[in-house]
């Protein structure tokens, strides 16, 4: 396990004193709501929770907070298709150990957009070069393997990079691979914050879970309600049918 000195960003907190109301979105979601502060104790954390928790408004949240463009990209991508964020990052504080060499967000969401935009800075304004950063044209890929290419191409040492359900990409083979990628970036000094339902990414041997549905309490990895579920109903598939359709 990394030692603090180890981590580039130390913490995200959220300045309650400047909130106008807790009666509208996002800060009505009851995790944003009674949060205070997230503290980075491992080179890779994971937010996992279920579905309208808040784990997406969260982590896009802290994105943009480090400047980084909502719909994916580093700060330098400056597209948007069509404005859905909140304005929980405008009430959040970032501090760090050390300034990243790179940061980078990546969400299985709107990854389509970000690259039809990398299709045409390259294209449109002859940034040719983007297609050797990034692995080539991502859009002759299948979606997963143009997911993992961008990972081996663009993620590089001590960089800082946010990641929201991932898998949603990605097989469980490939999901295998993401992990190798990133335990080989994690010695290399990167740090990784990931949002996921995956119990392959989640069992990262040198992650930190923190359960949304628990007020981010550290759980083990066999307490998640994720590992528990998927273990219940692959050991015994056919009485959980039963019960779910019978």
């Amino acid at each position: 396990m990394a030692l603090d000195s180890n981590l580039i960003l130390k913490e995200v907190s959220l300045n309650h004193d400047e909130i106008p109301s807790y009666e509208k979105y996002p800060f009505n979601i009851p995790i944003i709501k009674d949060f205070q502060k997230l503290e980075f104790k491992a080179p890779v954390t994971f937010l996992v929770g279920e579905n309208g928790v808040g784990k997406s408004t969260l982590i896009e949240a802290i994105a943009q907070a480090l400047n980084l463009n909502a719909e994916g990209g580093s700060q330098n991508f400056l597209y948007s298709t069509k404005d859905t964020t909140s304005s929980l990052k405008d009430y959040l504080n970032v501090s760090f150990y050390k300034m990243p060499k790179t940061k980078f967000f990546l969400r299985a969401e709107t990854f389509y957009n970000f690259s039809t935009e990398l299709e045409r800075l390259a294209e449109e304004d002859h940034f040719k070069d983007l297609y050797n950063i990034y692995g080539g044209n991502l859009h002759e890929c299948s979606h997963g393997e143009s997911f993992i290419q961008l990972v081996q191409n663009r993620f590089t040492p001590n960089g800082l990079y946010i990641l929201d359900e991932p898998e949603a990409a990605l097989s469980p083979q490939r999901q295998m691979t993401l992990l190798c990628i990133i335990d080989d970036l994690v010695k290399k000094g990167a740090q990784f914050i990931i949002a996921t339902h995956s119990p392959i990414l989640i069992s990262y041997r040198d992650g930190i879970i923190l359960d949304l549905n628990d007020n981010f309490q550290e759980v083990d990895y066999q307490d998640t309600d994720i590992y528990k579920l998927y273990k219940t109903y692959l050991n015994n598939y056919e009485n959980m049918q039963h019960k779910l359709f019978d």
